[in-house]
């Protein structure tokens, strides 16, 4: 059973996570061959807040 943890920034439309989410299914079964109803994608969103690069917070970035 393929499990796919996915970090991002929360902001994302619905729409634009289920493409997301389909694409990288489909990515697993092409290259392992696995069931796409064995794929399992999870899916973390952080506030801007929650999240830093360099020191500096997402949310605070101009």
């Amino acid at each position: 059973m393929p499990l796919v943890h996915i970090d991002l920034i929360a902001g994302r439309s619905e729409e634009q996570l289920r493409g997301m989410v389909k694409d990288v299914t489909e990515a697993i079964v092409k290259n392992t061959g696995a069931p796409a109803e064995h794929v399992h994608v999870v899916l973390n969103e952080m506030a801007k807040e929650h999240y830093a690069v360099g020191g500096v917070l997402k949310s605070d970035e101009k």
